[in-house]
């Protein structure tokens, strides 16, 4: 039996969590001022590091402003931004996100060049594996985004290169959870849901027919589209 791996939470996303809980519920209104840093740290029970990162990740989130000499207010917000998770939001500017898509860019164009050379048979399966569920996992974010992660990590298993396999695994969690985000901005719609299947299942297409060249091109071309869709959130 496989059990799903439960992902230790960071003591600034708890923290992060129990403000944006204070704005729901109408404790902390538009407008606003926070505690100093110091004197949140007190209430929380937390260090002083773990507040600065809270209040960046709700900084980035568009819920909180830092005036210069006044101090951290809450801004006039969008409920719609409750549901981007606190670990997205901590890297949801523009330049981390860059960067981010850049890292993917240089990790995952390479690693499908490489499978298209290097996969066997049983590679091939577990990409289709995670196909297969995919489809199965239409209208079940969770289970889609899982499935979409699979199939990534496939391709890098694929290249028989433990280093990138490694390094893959290593930024597979923040993978997982921009997939999340651009799924919910993306995929509004089954026409969509469709695309973005058929945009793996030709991406694997090429892996199977050693054509490196097309791998390479369908996964920038697939990459870029996730930039601009994270891209449509951060300009918001």
């Amino acid at each position: 039996m496989e059990y799903k791996q439960i992902r230790a939470r960071k003591i600034y996303e708890e923290v992060a969590d129990s403000l944006i809980d204070m704005l729901r519920a109408g404790d902390l209104q538009p407008g606003d001022r926070l505690d100093s840093v110091e004197s949140l740290a007190k209430s929380f029970q937390v260090g002083r590091s773990a507040i600065r990162e809270a209040l960046s990740a709700l900084r980035a989130m568009g819920l909180l402003e830092m005036r210069q000499g006044e101090g951290t207010f809450v801004k006039q917000f969008d409920p719609s931004r409750f549901s981007v998770p606190v670990s997205v939001a901590f890297l949801m500017k523009q330049e981390d996100i860059k960067e981010l898509l850049e890292v993917r860019k240089i990790l995952e164009v390479g690693a499908v060049e490489s499978a298209a050379t290097h996969y066997t048979k049983e590679d091939i399966e577990a990409m289709q594996q995670a196909l297969t569920a995919m489809e199965k996992a239409k209208g079940n974010g969770d289970l889609g985004e899982e499935a979409d992660l699979e199939f990534h990590l496939a391709i890098a298993h694929a290249t028989h290169n433990q280093m990138l396999i490694n390094l893959m695994n290593s930024v597979s969690e923040i993978m997982m959870e921009t997939m999340r985000e651009t799924r919910r901005l993306w995929l509004h719609s089954e026409q969509k849901t469709t695309t973005l299947l058929e945009e793996h299942r030709t991406i694997m297409e090429a892996i199977q027919n050693r054509d490196p060249v097309r791998a390479k091109s369908l996964m920038f071309e697939h990459l870029t589209k996730v930039e601009q869709a994270l891209s449509q959130f951060i300009n918001k």
